[in-house]
C-alpha cells in the first residue's frame, strides 16, 4: 500500500508555517471582502429627530387595488411616494396619471422585474432608463428615485444608479402587505416598527389582498403616534446630518 504524506506527518514547524499562512490568506480575502462589498448603500431612512415619515407603495401588476389606495390617501390628506414599473405605467396609463394629478411622488420600480445586481453596469443603466422613459411619455415626470426589483442592490447597483442621477430608495419598515399575512399583522407590524424618519414599504399591486383594508388602520395608529406623512424628497429634507 503507498504511503500517503498528509498533513499530520509534517514537523511541527512546518505545521505551523502553514497555519499561518493560511490565516494569513483568510484575514486577506476576508479584509478584501468586506471592501469589495456594501461600500454604496441606498436610502433606507431619513435621520431626523422629527416625528415625519414616507409612506410608499410599489406597484407591478393589476388595476384593482390601485385606485382604492389612491382614495383613502385622498381622504385622509395624505401625499406619499409611489414606485412605479416601466410596463405597469404603459398598460395601465390612466393610473399613474392620477397619481400625479393628486399630488403624490412617482418614482420608479425599474423595468423587467429582476434582481439587477446579475446584470452589466449598461445593462443596469439599461433596466432603468427603460422605465424612466416609460414613466416620462405617460406622467411627464423625470423620476428620480428608483426601488430596485426585489430590493435587490449590489455596489455596481447603486453606481451605475448614480451615474444616471438616479438615488436608491429601500425602506426601514416592512409592512408585509405583500405576503398577505392578515390586516392585523400589517397594521401592528407598521405601528410598532415606525420610527423617526422611516420610509414605509407598501404594496398597491393586485397581489396584495389586504393592504386596502390595511391602510386606513396604518394611517390611523401613526397619525395616533403624532407621526406627519412626507414624500420621500420631503423627508429627505428633514436630514438632522445636513
Amino acid at each position: 500500500m503507498p504511503r500517503i504524506f498528509g498533513f499530520y506527518q509534517l514537523n511541527r514547524r512546518t505545521k505551523l508555517a502553514i497555519v499561518a499562512v493560511l490565516a494569513a490568506l483568510l484575514v486577506t480575502s476576508s479584509v478584501v471582502y468586506v471592501q469589495a462589498y456594501h461600500k454604496l448603500k441606498p436610502i433606507y431612512q431619513i435621520e431626523t429627530d422629527k416625528k415625519a415619515v414616507a409612506l410608499t407603495f410599489d406597484i407591478s401588476w393589476g388595476n384593482n387595488t390601485p385606485a382604492p389606495v389612491i382614495d383613502i390617501l385622498k381622504e385622509n390628506n395624505i401625499k406619499c411616494t409611489f414606485f412605479l414599473s416601466g410596463p405597469w405605467v404603459k398598460q395601465y396609463p390612466e393610473i399613474p396619471k392620477r397619481i400625479k394629478a393628486e399630488g403624490h411622488e412617482i418614482a420608479s420600480h425599474g423595468y423587467r422585474h429582476i434582481n439587477l445586481s446579475k446584470l452589466s453596469k449598461s445593462e443596469i443603466k439599461d433596466e432603468i432608463m427603460k422605465a424612466h422613459n416609460n414613466i416620462k411619455e405617460v406622467t411627464g415626470v423625470n423620476a428620480k428615485l428608483i426601488r430596485t426589483p426585489n430590493g435587490d442592490y449590489n455596489d455596481q447597483v447603486i453606481a451605475a444608479a448614480h451615474e444616471i442621477n438616479y438615488e436608491v430608495i429601500q425602506w426601514s419598515v416592512d409592512s408585509l402587505d405583500w405576503m398577505n399575512p392578515g390586516v392585523a399583522t400589517i397594521t401592528e407590524r407598521v405601528s410598532k416598527k415606525v420610527h423617526p424618519g422611516a420610509i414605509i414599504l407598501m404594496h398597491a399591486s393586485d397581489t396584495c389582498k389586504q393592504t386596502v383594508e390595511a391602510l386606513p388602520g396604518v394611517i390611523k395608529e401613526l397619525k395616533d403616534q403624532g407621526y406627519e406623512f412626507k414624500t420621500v424628497s420631503e423627508l429627505s429634507k428633514l436630514n438632522a446630518k445636513k
